[in-house]
């Protein structure tokens, strides 16, 4: 996948705080991302076992472009498997979500058990002495690509390298405080889901949440309601191999104050025809942050957001798009009055959110732009060009680690 196309990339040594605009829309680059990133050796979010309430459910959902099926067998364990058919590479299980004793696939009827293994073929002993497999068709020869799986607090992620690193070292120790902070080991409840498709390229929205520097200055909500701000306690948090983030604040009650001073977002007279927008409730499993956005590369970023909890999946579609799918959950002991108030500040995110459509749509200007230079590169200098933790949002550190290790395992 090192093509003289991607060698030929413009990108000073050792440099992370510029970020050619030729990595969002080179379809050489982005071919080595799947490749390396995607099907390499990483964990990829796939769903909640939630999703799968049932012995014999199953959900369909993606890898980078690769389709994959997530199903529950009849013991109830967990397996994930390519959605491709051995016999002719038929992309077989069209359906989101259903229940099936085992995969089949329509065209030869070829069908396979909920873990992958090849249970049947069609005429394989002939008919009426006519034809059949050769004498050495072994049908434990040809299952499903199986992946490696690992369910940890009933977050399910997957792997097409069966040589990835364990999860648990895959997050390192402190990400993976803050992961088993939402996923502590309380059974969860599945709310909804939103979906939307933005026209920009995939890192632009793991940047998105790496960004402490944006939330205070984009988002009308967050500066003037005080859920979000640069003047709040905060901290910002990678992982050794600065491919994780977390980005971690306590909200205070907004106002005017030096981080509004000539901030055009920011509304001193905004009221709310409904203030159970804000209707929040502190839960003891916060242990003080009311916000912490987590990146988990590639594929997925895990919102709380007071009282609203959700993943939210990054599936790239080419070097210029990707679909975005939210899954709004909450916890199977929350009372009727919790749970409404999650679905009620749920409406400040997902495609149509009050703040989340800012987001998506300052992407898509993102992209605009960075298409048209090849030749020119971002800046992501606040705080310097360190790319160490800070106890502070006014940075750009997390977005510098990300290109950190990206740089590394793309070989660029």
């Amino acid at each position: 996948m090192k093509g003289a196309v991607v060698s030929d990339l413009d990108w000073i040594e050792g440099e992370v705080s510029r970020v050619p605009y030729r990595l969002y829309s080179d379809d050489a680059v982005y071919a080595r991302e799947l490749e390396r990133l995607f099907y390499g050796k990483h964990w990829n979010y796939v769903g909640l076992e939630a999703e799968l309430p049932e012995p014999k459910s199953y959900k369909t959902t993606f890898i980078g472009e690769r389709s994959v099926i997530v199903t529950r067998d009849r013991r109830g364990d967990i397996h994930v498997v390519e959605n491709h058919c051995a016999h002719r590479g038929v992309r077989f299980c069209k359906k989101k979500f259903g229940k099936a004793i085992n995969l089949v696939c329509p065209y030869h009827q070829w069908s396979y058990s909920l873990d992958g293994k090849l249970l049947g073929v069609p005429f394989k002993n002939g008919v009426k002495g006519n034809g059949g497999m050769p004498d050495d068709f072994k049908l434990e020869e040809h299952s499903l690509n199986r992946l490696k799986v690992h369910v940890r607090n009933g977050a399910i992620f997957a792997s097409f390298d069966h040589d990835v690193e364990p999860f648990e070292e895959y997050l390192g120790s402190e990400v993976l405080g803050y992961f088993d902070r939402v996923f502590d080991g309380k059974k969860l409840k599945i709310l909804g889901y939103s979906r939307q498709r933005i026209p920009g390229n995939w890192k632009l929205m793991m940047e998105n949440i790496k960004d402490g520097y944006h939330p205070g200055l984009l988002h009308t909500w967050f500066v003037t309601f005080g859920l979000w701000r640069a003047d709040q306690t905060s901290r910002m948090v990678m992982d050794a191999k600065k491919r994780h983030a977390c980005m971690v604040s306590a909200r205070n009650e907004g106002g005017d104050g030096e981080v509004t001073s000539g901030v055009t977002s920011f509304k001193k007279g905004m009221e709310l025809n409904d203030p159970r927008l804000l209707d929040v409730e502190p839960e003891a499993w916060w242990n003080g942050p009311t916000v912490v956005m987590m990146t988990l590369f590639p594929s997925v970023i895990i919102q709380q957001q007071v009282n609203s909890l959700s993943t939210r999946h990054i599936i790239p579609r080419g070097a210029g798009a990707f679909d975005f799918v939210w899954t709004h959950f909450g916890f199977e002991d929350d009372d009727d009055a919790m749970t409404e108030r999650r679905l009620r500040q749920a409406n400040l995110f997902g495609p149509a959110g009050f703040v989340s459509a800012d987001d998506g749509e300052v992407i898509e200007f993102a992209q605009q732009g960075l298409s048209t230079d090849h030749w020119d590169a971002t800046i992501s200098q606040l705080d310097g060009k360190q790319t160490e933790n800070t106890e502070h949002m006014v940075t750009e550190c997390l977005i510098r680690g990300m290109y950190q290790y990206y740089r590394e395992v793309m070989d660029l």
